[in-house]
Order: structure tokens, then C-alpha cells, then sequence
């Protein structure tokens, strides 16, 4: 099997978590690409940027669940996508105990930034109209 081909690494024949993982990893690429693609088209065309400040987000964007879900799914795709390309670059470029401590280290900062972002999302106060 090759390792990489014209359009990146090659699907793992083996089956298991690495594949998984490739699926996962195109799956959070296009939820990444509506999202943002989204998340721009809001915040630059729909509504005046001049006009936006903290008080808009707070009430416009997130005094709506489905923003806040939203916001929530575009957290989601680019921690798993980024820690997980970072997870792809650590197994290349490492091996035995430092591939090891770098996985389980970026596997820890993801968890720590998804939950620092699930905490801000879902804590936020709604605002009273």
C-alpha cells in the first residue's frame, strides 16, 4: 500500500481506530468547511460587521440555541481535526516513548480545550429581551 497518493494519505487497509480516524478526519473536513463557510456568510454578509460587538454576540448570535449548537459543532470539528492531523504528524516524525508522551499530551489538550469551549458555550447566560 502506498503511504500518501495525489490527494493525501492513503486509506489504512488494516481497519480498526486508524480508519476510522481517516473517515473521521474527511467527515470533520467538510463539517469545517460549512461551518465556517456559514459562520462567515453570517458574520460578514448578513449582518453589518461595522454594528457587531460584544453585546451583538451576546445577544444576537448566541441568545439563539441553534447558534450556540452551531458554534458548538464548529468547536467540535476543529478540535478533532486539528489534534488529530497533530496526532498524524506526531506518529510520522516520532517513535517509542516521545511518540508516546506527544500523543497522549495533544490527546489531553484536546480534551482540555473542548471542555474550556463546551463550558463557555453552554454556560453563557441567555439574555433577557
Amino acid at each position: 500500500m502506498k503511504l500518501y497518493t495525489r490527494s493525501g494519505r492513503a486509506r489504512p487497509q488494516s481497519g480498526g481506530w486508524e480508519l476510522a480516524v481517516w473517515y473521521i478526519m474527511r467527515l470533520t473536513g467538510l463539517g469545517l468547511f460549512v461551518t465556517a463557510l456559514a459562520h462567515y456568510s453570517v458574520v460578514h454578509f448578513v449582518f453589518d460587521p461595522a454594528e457587531q460587538t460584544a453585546g451583538w454576540i451576546a445577544s444576537e448570535r448566541w441568545g439563539s440555541v441553534a447558534w450556540r449548537t452551531v458554534d458548538w459543532l464548529m468547536l467540535s470539528f476543529v478540535t478533532f481535526h486539528a489534534f488529530m492531523g497533530m496526532r498524524t504528524v506526531v506518529q510520522d516524525y516520532t517513535s517509542g516513548g516521545v511518540r508516546t508522551l506527544l500523543t497522549m499530551a495533544l490527546y489531553a489538550g484536546a480534551f482540555v480545550l473542548f471542555a474550556m469551549g463546551t463550558v463557555v458555550v453552554a454556560t453563557m447566560p441567555f439574555p433577557v429581551k
